[in-house]
């Protein structure tokens, strides 16, 4: 196996560059390098021939052209034992390159920056990179390329012991580079399209890259293999814990963006159960919510998720502690009640780094057929501006209270939604029935067997009453007030229908959809 005579180094990322290029010229390998990576190799004392030397033209258009030369990339393209290949690099001088070592300008980290200008993300599009890195795994048969600084140390050991790397592993470090790039790529497309399309339609090409997290067990049963890719850890930290299933990061993703609905002036607490929420509270204190939420279902929290939107104390972790949990999210841990909580060696707990529901407005879903649908997030929020009363009857400020309460919490019940409510907790939740009637009967039979009681609630309607069946259904089982979107063409029998009991209704002009 011949070795490796010469190697390009050109990298944004400076991590764990030095320990390589030093088993590089240990074992005789020529630099070529550019730019800052050249400077950074020089000043550990390394030899290093610039690029520019060895193409035999310079860098120009401020360092936009440096590598896009036929003696880097004939360097890497040709193919080694091609008789016709070998005596078309001879003819032009050009030298084998065996290695290349790039990652590329920070776009992604670029256009994460909140002020972000167009020019800057522009600017932070690497073109030779890419070429590069490409170049290279085309040829890997003959041609070691590394995009990823966690690969310096294999190669660097390879080198080491045989002078080159193996083929199992330049296959490996190709098909990376060719994930890496085209999630760069996507990310480009992504923020573009974002800028130069209206705001009002979708992107003409939907990409999407995302590096692997971490392998998992399986999918949502045991015979289904299973991925976690983008960027979880942005977003979420785990302190404790053994490692979270496909479930657990389908349902706490959910309870994050439940909680994110609720500002922080009142301690709020919300346990979720297969993504949909079975009870949610507020209170004078965490442990007041927790009391509040759990009341709502006594039997169905057991091995939910748990979110608070506070850092959790040590006397709700107490209250927790006592029944079966999966996974607790907090946007941080008392120390005591950390410490509390670690002792259940299978308890998930994980800290909330970032909101990640607005940082991420794409909402994609895969729908077999090789097909995706695409949409914006659904972010809108109902203050109390955007309300509208069209009952005879006004809700009363602790209806109204109410009434916004189980708004916000029916948006994250799967449709078709009903949400009986207090002011400060759920008292019956129905989620996922073909009948929004069905899902009303759901919630009462819920609160009753918590030994919850209706009246003087707030029954909130993810959609609108189609008939007025449902407003009668929640009147007789003790609401008093009603919030929906309204929108239906019997609007005026439901309207009619709630004058007739004296209820108050609020119609809020959106509809929340949750499939």
């Amino acid at each position: 196996m011949a070795k490796i005579q010469r190697a390009l180094l050109s990298v944004s990322d400076k991590t764990g560059l030095l320990d390589l290029a030093s088993a590089l010229a240990e074992a005789g390998v020529e630099l070529l390098s550019t730019g800052g990576t050249a400077r950074v190799l020089r000043d550990a004392g390394l030899q290093v021939k610039d690029i520019s030397d060895h193409t035999g033209f310079p860098e120009m258009l401020d360092g936009r052209v440096k590598t896009l030369h036929p003696r880097v990339h004939g360097g890497l393209l040709y193919l080694r034992g091609n008789p016709v290949h070998e005596q078309t690099v001879r003819d032009h001088d050009i030298a084998p390159i065996d290695l290349v070592v790039v990652n590329l300008y920070p776009f992604e980290a670029t256009v994460a920056k909140p002020d972000v200008t167009l020019h800057d993300a522009i600017e932070n599009i690497d073109i030779g990179g890419p070429s590069m890195l490409r170049s290279a795994a085309k040829n890997h048969e003959s041609v070691t390329v590394i995009v990823d600084p966690a690969d310096y140390t294999a190669v660097a050991l390879a080198i080491r012991t045989e002078g080159n790397t193996s083929l199992d592993l330049r296959r490996r470090l190709a098909a990376k580079v060719f994930a890496r790039t085209a999630a760069y790529d996507a990310a480009i497309a992504a923020h573009l399209g974002r800028e130069f399309n209206p705001a009002d339609q979708p992107m003409p090409v939907l990409s999407v890259g995302a590096p692997l997290v971490q392998p998992l067990r399986y999918g949502e049963n045991p015979h289904q293999r299973a991925a976690l890719y983008g960027k979880f850890h942005d977003y979420f930290a785990q302190l404790h814990g053994k490692e979270l299933s496909y479930n657990n990061i389908l349902d706490l993703t959910a309870a994050a963006a439940l909680i994110a609905e609720f500002s922080t002036d009142h301690p709020t607490l919300a346990i979720l159960k297969h993504t949909n929420p079975c009870g949610v509270g507020r209170g004078v204190s965490l442990r007041d919510a927790w009391d509040h939420a759990f009341e709502t279902d006594r039997q169905a929290p057991f091995g939910g998720i748990i979110a608070v939107n506070r850092p959790l104390d040590l006397a709700c972790a107490q209250a927790i502690r006592e029944i079966f949990s999966e996974v607790i999210i907090a946007p941080d841990f008392d120390p005591d009640a950390l410490e509390l909580l670690r002792q259940k060696k299978n308890l998930r707990l994980l800290r909330i780094l970032k909101n990640p529901v607005s940082s991420a407005p794409d909402d994609i879903r895969s729908v077999g057929a090789e097909s995706y649908l695409w949409q914006q997030r659904d972010l809108h929020r109902t203050d109390r501006e955007h309300l509208r009363v069209v009952t005879r009857r006004q809700p009363t400020p602790a209806e109204l209270d109410a009434m916004l309460f189980g708004w916000r919490v029916v948006k994250h019940v799967k449709s078709n939604a009903i949400v009986y409510a207090a002011a400060d907790r759920t008292l019956g939740i129905g989620a996922g029935q073909m009948s929004r009637v069905d899902s009303s009967r759901i919630a009462v039979w819920k609160a009753g067997a918590a030994g919850l009681d209706l009246r003087g609630s707030v029954v909130a309607s993810d959609a609108f009453f189609p008939f007025p069946d449902g407003l009668i259904a929640a009147a007789e089982a003790g609401a008093t007030a009603a919030i929906q979107p309204g929108g239906s063409v019997k609007d005026p029998d439901v309207i009619a229908a709630a004058d007739e009991r004296d209820m108050t209704m609020i119609f809020t002009g959106h509809r929340h959809f949750r499939h």
